[in-house]
């Protein structure tokens, strides 16, 4: 996990990959997953974060974080738009018949 300042920047997704490639390499066991990279930083721009981070062998996610919690209505709000965003691309996949993880 990597705690950016400032905004998103393509250099962030490299460095992020490097280290996953190190640990990979290096430090994983048999019995590990795949690592993963988190990148939390002030500022992301989407474009840019799919660009930069399309195409590795990696997983890398790259999220914007909060200086303020949000209110609980908030969060509220939040989790029912991910969970009807989650059934509609589970509906998709079992009419399709294709998983992408």
């Amino acid at each position: 996990m990597d705690l950016k300042i400032g905004d998103f920047d393509h250099a962030d997704a490299g460095q992020m990959n490097v280290y996953l490639n190190y640990y990979k390499e290096n430090e994983m066991t048999a019995n590990d997953n795949p690592p993963i990279g988190i990148i939390l930083c002030s500022q992301k721009d989407n474009a840019l974060v799919h660009y930069a981070t399309g195409g590795l062998s990696q997983e890398i996610f790259v999220s914007k974080y909060k200086l303020q919690l949000p209110s609980e209505e908030e969060l509220v709000a939040l989790i029912e738009s991910d969970l009807k965003h989650v059934r509609k691309i589970i509906k998709i996949m079992n009419k399709s018949k294709t998983y992408i993880f």
